[in-house]
This record gives C-alpha cells, sequence and structure tokens, in this order.
C-alpha cells in the first residue's frame, strides 16, 4: 500500500514545475483553538494561492500520509479530539496503527521532501529548551538532514535562542535573516541574535538555496522572518509573561513534550489573546514569503 497520498491539485502542479508550499497541521489540531484554528488554516491557503503558489498541507489521515488537503479534512482536523501530535519518531506508529496525526515541522519537512516540495511555511521551528540543554527539538534534527527551506518566525520566544543558533551552526544549517539582520523572536521582531546572511527578496533566498543543492549539502535551509511590525508584542513585556510561565511549569511539574503546548496556553491566557493573534499574524505572511521564494526558485 502506498502510505503516501498527494492529491491532485498538488501532483499536477509539481509535475508542471510550478511553485508548491508545504503547510504544517499541528497549529490546526493542537496550535490554536477552535474555530480560529479553520479560521487561520483556510486564510494560510488563500495567502499561499493568492501569491501564485499551491497549497499542501500536511497530515496523517486514517494512516496514509496525505499531501494537501480539503476543507472537510481541514475541519476535521479542526475539530477532532483523536489526532496525534507527529514527530518524525511517530510517523510508523500513526501509519501501523491507522490513525490521526497532526504534523510537526520535522514530520512535515520529511514527507514535504519526499513528495518533492522544496518550501515549507510554518509559525516558529522548535529549539534547544531553557534552562534544560538537553532538552532539543526533533525539528532541529530534521533540519540538519532534510533539505528543505522552512519558512518560519525564528524559534519560538519561549526557547533558548543562543543556544538553538549554536545548534544550528554546529550542524550546518544555514539561516537566512529575510529582510533583517538579526534572528526573530517569534511575537518579537528583534533577539539581537545576528542571522548568518541577509536576503531581502525571494531572489536573493532562491540563488542560496539552489547553491546549497548544487554543492550535495543536505542540510534545509532556515528562512527567519520577522513578525509582521503592526503585530509585534513588546519585547520586555514577552520576556516578564515567559518567566511567569516557566516559573508555573516548574511549580507543576510539567516537563517534556508537554512544556510548548502549556507555555503557549499560559501565554495566550495572560496577554489576553494577543500572542494568538500576532501568531495568525505571522503565520500568514510567513505563508506569502514562502510562496514568493518558492515562485522564485527554478523549475
Amino acid at each position: 500500500m502506498n502510505k503516501l497520498q498527494i492529491n491532485a491539485t498538488v501532483q499536477s502542479a509539481l509535475r508542471e514545475g510550478r511553485p508548491v508550499v508545504a503547510l504544517e497541521s499541528t497549529v490546526i489540531a493542537h496550535g490554536l483553538p477552535y474555530p480560529q484554528n479553520l479560521e487561520a488554516a483556510l486564510a494560510i491557503e488563500e495567502r499561499v494561492r493568492a501569491e501564485g503558489a499551491v497549497p499542501a498541507t500536511i497530515a496523517v489521515l486514517g494512516g496514509a500520509l496525505r499531501v494537501g488537503l480539503d476543507r472537510r479534512d481541514l475541519e476535521h482536523l479542526a475539530t477532532a479530539n483523536n489526532v496525534r501530535k507527529v514527530s518524525r519518531r511517530d510517523l510508523p506508529i500513526v501509519v501501523a496503527h491507522r490513525e490521526e496525526g497532526a504534523t510537526t515541522v520535522a514530520a512535515t519537512m520529511w514527507i514535504a521532501h519526499r513528495a518533492g516540495i522544496r518550501v515549507f511555511a510554518t509559525g516558529g521551528i522548535g529549539g534547544v529548551h531553557r534552562g534544560h540543554p538537553q532538552d532539543v527539538s526533533a525539528d532541529l534534527a530534521e533540519l540538519a538532514r532534510t533539505p528543505v527551506v522552512v519558512v518560519c518566525s525564528g524559534a519560538k520566544e519561549i526557547l533558548d535562542l543562543p543556544h538553538t543558533l549554536e545548534w544550528l551552526e554546529t550542524w550546518g544549517v544555514p539561516v537566512v535573516g529575510y529582510q533583517s539582520d538579526e534572528l526573530p523572536a517569534f511575537y518579537v521582531r528583534h533577539s539581537g541574535l545576528p542571522v548568518d546572511v541577509r536576503a531581502d527578496t525571494p531572489a536573493d533566498v532562491a540563488r542560496i538555496a539552489v547553491a546549497q543543492r548544487s554543492l550535495g549539502l543536505e542540510s534545509g535551509l532556515v528562512v527567519a522572518v520577522p513578525i509582521p511590525e503592526e503585530a509585534a508584542l513588546d519585547e520586555s513585556g514577552m520576556e516578564a509573561n515567559i518567566a511567569q510561565a516557566l516559573d508555573e511549569a516548574k511549580a507543576q511539574q510539567i516537563k517534556g513534550k508537554e512544556i510548548t503546548p502549556f507555555l503557549l496556553s499560559y501565554l495566550h491566557e495572560h496577554t489576553h489573546g494577543q500572542t494568538l493573534r500576532a501568531n495568525i499574524a505571522l503565520l500568514l505572511n510567513n505563508a506569502a514569503v514562502a510562496a514568493r521564494i518558492a515562485g522564485a526558485l527554478p523549475p
């Protein structure tokens, strides 16, 4: 049985050499509340189309790796209670058990690459956790070994950004600042951490991606896009909220894969929804940038 199922629209675009942008599904099933999750998923796909590319939201449905979803699939992911959060290690489990799964950055990259999709848009990548340098997201390992251009707003601000950048450097993953000289910090435009190179246009990014492939380098390429200025949150206020969230997580002994969703939920509640609005704004912006980059890549 073929576990990789690419829908007709995406298949046609790939065959004809038209630009395609992969999109993750964890943000739908686990990252945003209903109905904002469904509204955001539809809006992100539409933003990709508006920029001349074909969206390919990726998930595991009934044990099949699905590349390109219809509205019914998106509604199911947005409302079902039994959708597993799926990283690379979980793929054989959900396939064998014919389960439903929302793909993280790592799993989406892996599936996108096997489908022949070169560009992927997401909100923020995982990274090294604050206070727990041994706790490293599988997203980073995937970036080290899967050649996909990942358009994001840096790593989530709740993470240890300096150590995350060091990890990417060690494993040969270039970090490109899109119209920025420093790494954005998800909800915040600036982190004070320099990127490896600045790129001001989609063509600039495309040249780097083409050169990377021509050299036979098999790592991904991080394209870090600052959140739109009008949607960005205050840096000092966010740091104070993150410190409180980390203290609360420690008090409740929340660890491992549960820590990120707890922190994001805490921030949503304690910023009165500001982080949710910022998250949606950067997702839409990243989707548009990714579509332009996909269009700038040679067929």
